[in-house]
């Protein structure tokens, strides 16, 4: 395959080979090609060279549809479900020769007999909306099995799973696949999850064929090499014990509610100690996005208070100063940024107020405010054609150190960070762990909301998940496992 947009070639004569019955991982960071490659073989694309061939015999595909008839689907990263609907309705609806009036005492047995076939089932009679995250997911994929599909792509399927849900989901699928019923090609950053469930692999990097092989005789070393290549991965920075401290951040009883008058965080009490990381955990969904945005002052609190050293806090400028409280939010373009501002502007967000950018408290110097920027940018490792650059034509892992190189130049008392990582790739992540890790070994006070399990594990002291906009579990790291966290994700 080869695609181009303009001058971009998204993807350069990438060959691929999925053998029947195989769970194959399709391995890449983002800009990788990865998507593309998916769909030009779904028909949403049509590549200038290359071919499609099934069963050993080239196909053309011109559209979803034409893949669908030839047996080839899709579960996307988004949900492509009816909501209002219930999830009789929305498989029924799915396929291409549903009649204009459907006769439901037929169509129930069958549907009926479909799910007791299946290696896991959703309610038939249950409305879309009211289902889990976990178990629209698990839709989507009866959903493509219902439809007779037998080359089943998967983009990044557990991102809304819990770990046991993702086990369970992947595991019967890779069971599927061994009866020969179906073959996976899955989208996934997940080693783990690649080294569990994956018979083999492939890997593209900038729109490349880097290798591919076992996956279960290749190590992650030598998988993260073929996506990465030769670029120089920071050594993360160790984790200092410290003696028992005192709490820093106190959350107490926070209640919030959404523009609907429906709660979403329901009593949330938490400590974090000077030295610490408490990671919150949870499925998408579940009231992180909303206790980030009641600490940003960004949500409206409808009761309890913030305390830091057992003074009250409100989420305003004077105090996010006077008690140094510092962030990384999610989305920092969308949510820490004026994407048109340069870098320089958007990096002085925190003292344009304050000598020697300010004289006066109003006249601004744009001398100070670059040097500034400048070294900022040289010690945080920014790559930016200048300071005077607007921020938005950053690439993502950019953005992410111009906001942590904002927010970490001073001292820094309290650091909330909300999906630090997400899309990034390697060397940004190694970069901005190392850079959480290194503020709490200076005995800042760490609150990390991450929807990526794997990096609560490796950054937090202790963990508390969250679950239907409360918290129902808290433990340290050392005294707790993946599988207990998924059970508690679940809200069990």
């Amino acid at each position: 395959m080869t695609k181009t947009f303009g001058a971009f070639t998204a993807l350069d004569d990438v060959s691929i080979d999925v053998k029947p019955g195989s769970f194959h991982a399709l391995l890449g960071e983002n800009g990788a090609g990865k998507s593309t490659l998916v769909k030009c073989i779904m028909g949403f694309y049509t590549p200038e060279h290359g071919s499609v061939l099934l069963d050993d015999k080239e196909v053309e595909i011109r559209s979803p549809r034409d893949a669908r008839d030839l047996g080839i689907g899709m579960v996307y990263q988004h949900f492509t479900l009816v909501p209002c609907l219930t999830v009789a309705e929305n498989l029924v609806i799915s396929r291409a020769d549903t009649p204009a009036v459907i006769d439901w005492r037929a169509e129930k047995p069958r549907l009926e007999a479909f799910m007791d076939r299946m290696p896991f089932r959703v309610p038939l009679n249950e409305q879309v909306s009211s289902l889990s995250a976990g178990e629209k997911q698990k839709l989507e994929i009866l959903k493509l099995l219902y439809l007779e599909q037998r080359f089943v792509i998967l983009d990044e399927p557990t991102s809304v799973l819990t770990p046991g849900e993702a086990d369970e989901v992947l595991g019967l699928l890779g069971e599927m696949a061994r009866r020969g019923e179906v073959t996976v090609l899955m989208i996934s950053h997940k080693f783990r999850e690649v080294k569990a469930f994956c018979d083999s692999f492939t890997v593209l990097r900038r729109g490349k064929l880097t290798g591919s092989g076992d996956a279960q005789t290749a190590t992650v070393a030598e998988m993260s090499r073929m996506m990465i290549g030769d670029t120089e991965i920071r050594e993360r920075a160790e984790r200092l014990k410290h003696n028992d401290k005192a709490a820093v951040l106190e959350l107490a009883g926070l209640v919030a509610e959404d523009g609907e008058g429906r709660p979403v965080l329901d009593a949330i009490n938490l400590k974090v100690k000077a030295g610490e990381i408490v990671g919150i955990a949870g499925v998408s969904g579940n009231g992180q996005s909303a206790l980030v945005e009641a600490l940003a002052g960004q949500r409206q609190l409808k009761d309890g208070a913030i305390f830091i050293h057992g003074k009250p806090f409100e989420p305003k400028r004077g105090d996010f100063d006077r008690f140094k409280v510092f962030g990384l939010p999610e989305e920092p373009l969308k949510n820490a940024t004026v994407p048109r501002m340069s870098v320089a502007e958007n990096m002085a967000f925190r003292a344009f107020d304050k000598a020697p950018m300010a004289s006066l408290g109003w006249w601004l110097s744009p001398g100070p405010m670059r040097r500034r920027a400048g070294e900022l940018i040289e010690r945080y490792r920014v790559k930016t054609t200048s300071a005077d650059a607007p921020i938005e034509t950053l690439s993502g892992g950019n953005v992410q150190r111009a906001v942590l190189a904002r927010e970490l130049s001073g001292d820094v008392d309290v650091l909330i960070v909300a999906n630090p990582c997400f899309g990034l790739d390697f060397a940004s992540v190694s970069e901005i762990r190392s850079q959480i890790m290194e503020q709490r070994n200076r005995g800042a006070a760490v609150l990390l909301v991450s929807e990526d399990l794997d990096e609560i594990l490796e950054l937090s002291d202790r963990v508390a998940v969250m679950s239907g906009g409360a918290i129902g579990y808290v433990a340290a790291i050392e005294d707790t496992d993946r599988n207990t966290i998924g059970q508690h994700m679940a809200g069990h």
